[in-house]
Parts: structure tokens; sequence; C-alpha cells
């Protein structure tokens, strides 16, 4: 008697959910074209650049190799305020270090310090555009290392 009543609520219920989940309305999101309004036409005319960062040691010698105490290299936009961060997870990148999708401008680089805190960083202020991108397809920057122990 037990299992007839249990069977009987159980198929109830599955009824119930099979048919509040077959309603069209429901499980389908109804999708509409996108309007092309001028804002939607420019942020599409955007450009977006491949940067490239490598680090420039305390004598002056420019590295795009090697493991190194950095936590991340950031980009921020001098003229928006906004920052484009290559954080990675943990206290080391491997240089180099890409972030792909920076927009045209002018933006302050740096870099911020690695969980094991050995190294120190400055920063650098450039433009991202056509005439910075080298052979490789990169606008490559190089921060500076301050200091290190």
């Amino acid at each position: 008697m037990k299992i007839s009543i249990f069977k009987t609520i159980a198929f109830a219920g599955l009824s119930v959910i099979s048919i509040s989940c077959s309603s069209a309305d429901d499980m389908s999101a109804d999708v509409k074209p996108q309007t092309n309004t001028a804002a939607s036409k420019e942020a599409s005319k955007t450009k977006t650049y491949k940067v490239r960062f490598g680090l420039i040691s305390l004598d002056g010698t420019k590295t795009l190799s090697g493991n190194h105490d950095v936590g991340s290299f950031l980009a921020e936009n001098t003229v928006t305020g906004e920052v484009y961060d290559t954080y990675y997870s943990g206290g080391f990148q491997t240089l180099p270090a890409y972030y792909e999708g920076i927009p045209e401008g002018s933006y302050q680089f740096s870099a911020m310090q690695g969980q094991g805190g050995w190294t120190g960083y400055g920063s650098v202020t450039g433009t991202v555009s056509d005439a910075q991108v080298d052979a490789d397809g990169y606008v490559t920057v190089y921060i500076p290392v301050t200091w290190a122990e």
C-alpha cells in the first residue's frame, strides 16, 4: 500500500514537472534582432590591439623571456580610467605576458608585485595605435624594474 501511494505521488510530481517544462514560452527566449544605434555602430568600429609585456632590468636590459615575480601587468587608459589586467593567478608570470583587446588610446602601463614581493616595478606611459604595432603584430611594452631583492 505504501509503495503504491509513493509511486502515485512520484508519478504525479514528474507529470507536473514535465508539463511545466514543455511550454514553449518557458523554455525558449525571445531573441529580438539588435537595432543598429549610433553607439553600437561606434563600438563595432573600435579597433583593438594585442599588447605584449616584457621587463627592463635594473641594468637596462630588455627581456621577453623567463619567469618573474609579477602579479599582473596593467594598462590604464589615461582618458577613461579603464584598466586592463593580465592577471593569471599566482605570483609568477612567464614572459612575454599578453593582453588581447586593448582599444586605441593613451595608457599608463605598469606591473604589480608578485606573491614573493621580491621585485618592484615602475610605469611607462605610451600610446596604443597602428604606429606602435611591431613586425610580430603586437604593441610591445617594457615595464622597468625599479628594485629587486
